[in-house]
């Protein structure tokens, strides 16, 4: 008796389910926005679900890991360069495109986008894949989150200014209070929350999902209420997914081929390429919403394109690179010990 087979979509175009999850978000908050009365109460609930993201990110990250990558400093130095200086040159470049391809509220969406640190899941998803450098990706991504709770918003204030997502002493207490607050009440609490982290892990994945998602809803129903929506026409969104896609390329290309000409192997430069060419849609929509307040859902637009078209993209890149043979070491790299022992040259950059 054969058995019946599930039908899957191509492994080459993952479309992420949470992407639909969010999309579905935005559709509610279009048909039934939280107003009135009900629009205090969202907005509560939206702040404390980014102070428990920010709890549950310290609670999580493992301060003996992030250490122990302390080693690879000329790796980690080069993804927060890509990360916090390639990026926002290249969304300071993007402002020529105002007014003719993108309108000045799409404009400050996708500098945004720029400030936003990288991801940690799927950088090391994808890395593990293409048979990289897995430590270091999960280093790399860990210090690039806990560097954008502090550069993100330092960034805003300095490129946007005050015309949306300036850094006030108002939004300045928001951040402290909401994002920097928790994530160093989750590090202090680790050593007695961790177990119960690890445990319910999968759980406590829905919480982080469901609370952006809440946060999603609130920003995108203030938007509704206040009418943002009308400023944009679907040709202008087709211009904003042209622009994203050239900046995706461009910083894949930097990161790959800047990593080996700066002397990086083929696993660091993986690691390099996934995590200095990506950015976090979990950072980026809570501090959005702390940064723009009844501007968010318009910021945060761009940076929710761009989460699911690199998604898409290094997926592609990932299972092409876990094809490639990887180099054999070169004679003067062997190590001159004796038989049965191994320097462990080159290992690192397959594993």
């Amino acid at each position: 008796m054969s058995r019946r087979r599930t039908p899957k979509l191509p492994s080459w175009l993952p479309v992420d389910p949470y992407i639909l999850a969010l999309l579905g978000t935005v559709g509610l908050a279009a048909v039934l926005p939280a107003s009135g009365a009900a629009a205090p109460v969202a907005s509560g609930a939206s702040t404390g679900a980014v102070a428990l993201l920010f709890f549950l990110y310290g609670a999580r990250l493992s301060t003996r890991e992030a250490m122990d990558g302390v080693r690879h400093w000329r790796l980690h130095i080069t993804v927060l360069a890509c990360t916090f200086v390639a990026f926002p040159l290249l969304g300071l470049a993007a402002r020529g495109l105002v007014p003719f391809v993108l309108t000045p509220d799409l404009y400050k969406g996708l500098l945004f986008l720029c400030l936003v640190p990288s991801t940690i899941q799927s950088s090391i998803a994808f890395t593990s894949i293409a048979r990289g450098n897995v430590p270091a990706a999960i280093c790399a991504g860990s210090f690039s989150s806990i560097a954008g709770i502090v550069v993100t918003p330092l960034l805003a204030a300095a490129l946007l200014g005050n015309s949306g997502g300036g850094l006030s002493a108002d939004s300045l207490l928001k951040i402290v209070l909401q994002l920097l607050v928790p994530f160093l009440a989750g590090q202090f609490l680790r050593r007695w929350v961790g177990g119960f982290l690890v445990r319910h892990k999968k759980v406590l994945g829905y919480v982080d999902r469901g609370s952006i998602l809440l946060v999603v809803y609130s920003a995108f129903s203030e938007g509704m209420v206040r009418g943002i929506w009308h400023q944009v026409s679907v040709v202008r969104l087709g211009a904003l997914l042209c622009v994203e896609a050239v900046l995706l390329a461009a910083m894949l290309a930097l990161t790959w081929y800047g990593a080996k000409r700066i002397g990086f192997d083929r696993g660091d430069r993986i690691a390099i390429q996934f995590a200095g060419s990506k950015k976090s849609l979990a950072a980026g929509l809570p501090m959005a919403s702390v940064l723009f307040g009844a501007q968010a859902s318009l910021a945060v637009l761009p940076l929710m394109l761009f989460h699911q078209m690199q998604l898409m993209v290094c997926a592609v890149i990932a299972k092409r690179r876990a094809r490639d043979p990887l180099p054999e070491p070169r004679p003067a790299e062997a190590d001159p010990a004796p038989a049965g022992q191994s320097s462990g040259s080159g290992v690192r950059a397959g594993s």
